[in-house]
């Protein structure tokens, strides 16, 4: 797959049906060489794109550059666009599309990015089985019961922030969104402790 010469054209509508999305994956689970590294990290993708000029994934940036070196950690996108390393995000169709599942209101869409993103999670975590120490995944809502379901079925353990009680204690019945934001303090506060602490249990390890 190039970067480069690559279609202009905005894809509107969900893109885990299309095609495009489906070769790309493809080509990562196939072909696509990852470096070994400590500690993978999933983060989920964005509205904006690139995804890493997106207000969200500008803040993880900012907290890895603080947590970690970068040749401890890898970054993951993963949601929407199915499973993409971070270093691939103007790949086409990965730059190229606009969609929000959260403002879907057709539970059988729903029900089937469900299906089909674990079936890309479960296939991403095979591929990186032997490639990542630790795993960590931010997310909440649907991709955080994606990533469960494909963890379970792969016995690949991933340690998943936001934790339960905090999102429990964060949920808003009167908010659109009632899980709330990434973005917000409280999420963001115990997501940088996790980062901390498998840094520490990362360096434990190189101790002689």
């Amino acid at each position: 797959m190039n970067r480069e010469n690559t279609p202009s054209i905005l894809l509107h509508d969900p893109p885990f049906y299309r095609r495009e999305f489906e070769d790309a994956y493809r080509y990562i689970i196939e072909e696509y060489h990852i470096e070994p590294r400590k500690v993978g990290i999933f983060i989920p993708c964005a509205v904006r794109k690139p995804y890493s000029s997106s207000p969200s994934h500008r803040l993880f940036q900012k907290i890895f550059s603080e947590v970690f070196s970068g040749s401890d950690y890898h970054a993951t996108i993963f949601g929407t666009c199915g499973t993409v390393p971070a270093e691939l995000e103007l790949m086409y169709p990965y730059a190229q599309y606009h969609y929000m599942l959260g403002k879907c209101s057709d539970i059988r869409v729903k029900n089937d990015f469900l299906k089909i993103e674990t079936y890309r999670l479960k296939g991403y975590l095979e591929k990186t089985r032997e490639t990542y120490d630790y795993r960590i995944a931010y997310c909440i809502g649907i991709f955080r019961e994606a990533m469960v379901r494909a963890s379970e079925e792969t016995a690949i353990p991933v340690t998943l922030y936001p934790t339960v009680p905090t999102i429990e204690r964060m949920y808003d019945d009167d908010c659109p969104f009632p899980e709330g934001s990434l973005s917000m303090q409280e999420y963001i506060d115990e997501f940088r402790g996790g980062l901390l602490r498998v840094r520490d249990l990362v360096r434990d390890v190189r101790v002689p």
